[in-house]
């Protein structure tokens, strides 16, 4: 292997949503990453849906670009 070319892999603490923990190694800088989303709270895994209140965009899209009609 060429030398100086390969990245630094050093230990990651890495703690996920539901509190477990493992140590693997990884290339980024930090000692320790906590995922917000793993298979115990995503959707695609739990099966549950999680509704986005699509009213309240479609109500600012609506606000921001209707035709104002014109002020006598």
């Amino acid at each position: 292997m060429k030398k100086d070319i390969h990245p630094n892999y050093s230990p990651l603490k890495v703690r996920l949503a539901d509190g477990t923990e493992f140590v693997t190694r990884s290339t980024m800088d930090s000692e320790q990453y906590n995922s917000d989303v793993d298979s115990t709270n995503h959707p695609f895994y739990t099966g549950r849906r999680q509704y986005v209140d699509t009213a309240g965009r479609v109500e600012k899209f609506r606000r921001r670009y209707e035709k104002s009609t014109p002020s006598k």
